[in-house]
């Protein structure tokens, strides 16, 4: 499942993309889909498509 906010189709099919390259590469369910999740939230960002929240740590 995609992260909260993804409803461009193009976003999910990344995701899905993602996920699917990780797990070919050996990559537990979880990591899999953590990593696809964090680049795709990434990828959203750098376009535009969501608000940049910068966090202070």
């Amino acid at each position: 499942m995609p992260p909260r906010g993804v409803k461009n189709p193009k976003r999910k099919r990344q995701y899905e993309h993602i996920k699917e390259s990780e797990l070919k590469r050996g990559a537990s369910q979880e990591t899999a889909e953590r990593i696809a999740a964090a680049t795709v939230n990434k990828t959203r960002r750098e376009k535009g498509e969501t608000k940049n929240i910068v966090s202070s740590i």
